[in-house]
């Protein structure tokens, strides 16, 4: 017998038109992130002059924020029936969007008319914008994240559209941090290498400039991207006909069609593949926004380099990202997503081991290089394992994105707060000023001045180990294996749900129970 035709392999094509409109849509986002997590720090602690203690309080604000809209954002944006036409997800970006830009300038801008008050009048100050920008930094993530599921069927597009997404993440931090040497590095300032309340402008117009940018993306992406407007899914039906797709590790099987039970929230939380990828996204975020976080403090406190190199050293990392983007799909092919996320951490403890070796000076290059090739890998593939977990699941997959998201926020702000609140010095009596006690070193003491190396080998290093051993725990099952799953027969022979295995089989499988 003949094995059965694919019909397209089974899943939705797109054009690549649709999937560059798609992949700008989080530019916006990408511009302000790269802001918030590689400047937001040394921004209130140098040129606000806000402690440490303070700064990282902030910070945390805003990653606790976040962390509580994800998850409200996924499940309001699940049950939006249509956007009035636009589109569910679509109309939750455009709100996100809105947020962002009229909040963001705010946070990197002096306190207008109080800038001469207590540090904890301009806290308060401050608060309300961040809130503000994290919600609507969570409503374009998580509507934007969701959209992979309902424009690609296939695993193979899906990493695809996630590798494209990050090339626009990458290109956006290779925007701010150019421009930020541009305006930080380029000036006539032979006396004034450190940074200072003298570079406020600087950062308020790099602000500004990443909301334009930002704007003209946005608008690119809902006027090219159509979202499939979907009525509520019914279950799938009839055993009759078996189709080909993929499964995670891009081998072509065949999969009967199957009366397949929705998942709600509820569902999810019985599910334990959902609390590895949690854990694992986690991991991935952790890694990434940590050591962005710290590079800047760790060029400047520990290895005493120009300020320009808070922009090049970082830009250096991105460009290095967004090369190796381009490989992701022919690595994830070759050797499946699993092998393709351990590879990319072997690349960050590599780094985080060239970082412990003292002075290495301009050294960090290649440690930069290792940090973005291997962030870039497990950035993209953590995506793609949640996109395989949702599978045709979509009536809840802004739900796991939105608790996947939580996990990151939650667990990047309490890891900022800690590494702040560890600092030698913490507290206002002992903190790192502009007049520091040595006036011709940028930190007062020796403890400081180690810190962040410290901070920048064993966080991302320590999350990295973590990550391997929930890896460990995911060797033996595909993601996206679910329990809820009944086929039509058991319909018909039971009005309780039964639970069994995924509904996908061999083609030699197939062609015996057709005989």
């Amino acid at each position: 017998m003949s094995e059965p035709q694919p019909r397209g392999h089974g899943y939705r094509s797109l054009p690549r038109a649709r999937r560059f409109t798609y992949g700008v849509g989080h530019m916006l986002n990408d511009l302000c992130a790269s802001m918030w997590f590689s400047y937001l720090l040394v921004y209130f602690h140098k040129v606000v002059n806000f402690s440490n203690v303070l700064a990282g309080q902030l910070l945390m604000v805003g990653q606790v924020s976040d962390a509580l809209c994800t998850p409200f954002v996924g499940y309001e944006s699940d049950r939006t029936k249509s956007g009035c036409g636009y589109g569910r997800r679509k109309i939750w970006h455009l709100v996100g969007t809105v947020c962002v830009a009229c909040s963001f300038p705010f946070i990197f801008n002096l306190c207008i008319t109080c800038s001469k008050s207590p540090d904890w009048a301009q806290f308060i100050y401050y608060a309300p914008f961040v809130v503000i920008f994290q919600f609507g930094w969570a409503s374009t993530q998580i509507s934007h994240l969701a959209l992979i599921p309902d424009l690609a069927s296939s695993p193979s597009l899906r990493v695809e559209l996630n590798a494209i997404r990050y090339a626009f993440t990458v290109l956006a931090n290779v925007a701010v941090y150019a421009i930020a040497w541009l305006l930080l590095g380029l000036e006539d300032r032979s006396n004034h290498h450190d940074l200072s309340p003298e570079d406020a402008d600087e950062f308020r117009n790099l602000a500004f400039i990443a909301i334009g940018i930002g704007l003209l993306f946005s608008f690119i992406f809902h006027m090219g991207t159509k979202e499939p407007l979907r009525p509520n899914r019914a279950e799938s039906v009839t055993e009759d006909e078996p189709i080909i797709q993929e499964d995670e590790e891009n081998e072509l099987i065949v999969k009967k069609k199957i009366r397949r039970k929705k998942m709600s929230w509820k569902c999810w939380l019985k599910e334990v593949q959902f609390y590895q990828v949690a854990l694992l996204y986690m991991c991935t975020r952790l890694m990434v926004n940590m050591s962005q976080v710290y590079m800047p403090l760790y060029l400047t406190d520990t290895l005493n380099l120009d300020k320009a190199y808070i922009a090049t050293i970082p830009l250096v990392t991105y460009l290095s990202g967004f090369l190796s983007s381009f490989a992701m799909k022919a690595v994830n092919k070759a050797v499946g997503r699993k092998m393709t996320f351990f590879l990319g951490v072997m690349f960050v403890l590599f780094a985080c081991d060239w970082m412990w070796v003292p002075n290495i000076g301009l050294q960090v290059y290649g440690a930069a290089v290792l940090l973005g090739v291997g962030g870039s890998t497990v950035l993209v593939t953590s995506l793609s394992m949640t996109a395989d977990l949702i599978g045709e699941n979509l009536e809840s997959g802004a739900f796991v994105y939105g608790a996947m998201s939580f996990t990151d926020k939650l667990s990047n702000g309490l890891a900022v707060t800690l590494v702040q609140t560890l600092h030698p010095c913490s507290d206002e009596n002992t903190m790192c000023k502009q007049a520091p006690c040595d006036s011709t070193e940028s930190v007062c003491c020796d403890a400081c001045q180690s810190y962040y190396q410290e901070v920048m080998v064993f966080v991302p290093g320590g999350v990295g180990l973590l990550a391997l051993l929930v890896l460990a725990t995911m060797i033996f099952k595909p993601i996206g294996i679910k329990t809820e799953v009944i086929t039509e027969r058991q319909l018909d022979n039971s009005a309780e749900h039964v639970a069994v295995d995924y509904g996908a089989v061999n083609s030699t499988q197939v062609e015996q129970e057709q005989h």
